[in-house]
């Protein structure tokens, strides 16, 4: 395997979970605009990115493969548990 060839390898793999980060964070701006008015999109987005990113990781390490659903359920659940934690739960940014 190339360089080339190894550097698609890690794109196909983390290239899903930082998508599902940066969109579900933008996503969530959009739809609780007001509660989460205070939380900019770059305190919501590179945590959530890392979280699905790392789900991802982890799926590959215990099922063995990549692209399992079981990893994809994984990562939207720990996508969704980032993004209440940094914009509703206790890893809010506090103000004043």
């Amino acid at each position: 395997m190339g360089p080339l060839d190894a550097l698609g390898h890690l794109a196909n793999l983390f290239l899903p979970a930082l998508m599902l980060g940066a969109l579900s964070a933008a996503a969530a701006k959009l739809a609780w605009r007001r509660s989460l008015a205070r939380v900019s999109w770059r305190h919501l987005a590179p945590v959530t990115c890392a979280a699905c990113a790392a789900t991802a990781l982890a799926g590959l390490v215990l099922l063995g493969r990549d692209g399992a659903m079981a990893t994809y359920a994984a990562m939207v659940t720990a996508c969704a548990f980032t993004l209440w934690w940094r914009g509703f739960g206790p890893g809010r940014p506090r103000v004043g």
